[in-house]
C-alpha cells in the first residue's frame, strides 16, 4: 500500500463505512486527493458550508471542493414546484475514498446555509430564469 506525500484521513471503523479507502490507496493512478480531507479539514469545510452568505460563495466552494478534493456536487431544483428547501436536491456523487457520513453532511451543511440565508435559494432558482432574471 503506497502512502501519498501528505497526511491522509484515518480509516473509519470496520463495517461502518463503504468508502473503499484501502482499494483507492492500492489502485495505481487512483485520485487520492479526497484522502486529504482529514476529520479536522472536514470540520472546517462543513463550517464554511454552513456559513455561506451568497450563491457566489456556494459556487466558489463547490468549485474548490472539485479542484482540491475531486468532490463532485450537483445542486438542482425539482422539476415540479419548489415550495421549500426540500425541492432543492443536493447530491454529492459517490467516489472511492469519500466517507458515507461526509456525503450526508455536505448537503445538510449547505441546506443550513440556505435556511439561514434564503437569498441563496432565490438566486439558485433564478439561475434557470424562474424569476425572470438573465
Amino acid at each position: 500500500m503506497s502512502q501519498p506525500p501528505f497526511p491522509i484521513r484515518t480509516e473509519c471503523p470496520p463495517g461502518t463505512c463503504v468508502c473503499d479507502r484501502d482499494a483507492l490507496l492500492q489502485a495505481p493512478g487512483g485520485d487520492v486527493r479526497i484522502l486529504m480531507l482529514t476529520r479536522a479539514e472536514e470540520k472546517k469545510m462543513l463550517e464554511r458550508l454552513e456559513n455561506l452568505g451568497s450563491l457566489t460563495d456556494l459556487r466558489r466552494m463547490q468549485e474548490r471542493m472539485e479542484q482540491q478534493l475531486g468532490i463532485h456536487l450537483s445542486i438542482t431544483q425539482s422539476p415540479h414546484e419548489v415550495r421549500s428547501l426540500r425541492g432543492i436536491a443536493i447530491l454529492v456523487h459517490e467516489q472511492p475514498g469519500l466517507c458515507r457520513k461526509t456525503r450526508q453532511a455536505i448537503p445538510a451543511a449547505i441546506k443550513k446555509s440556505m435556511d439561514a440565508h434564503p437569498q441563496i435559494t432565490f438566486d439558485l432558482l433564478d439561475e434557470s430564469g424562474l424569476f425572470g432574471g438573465s
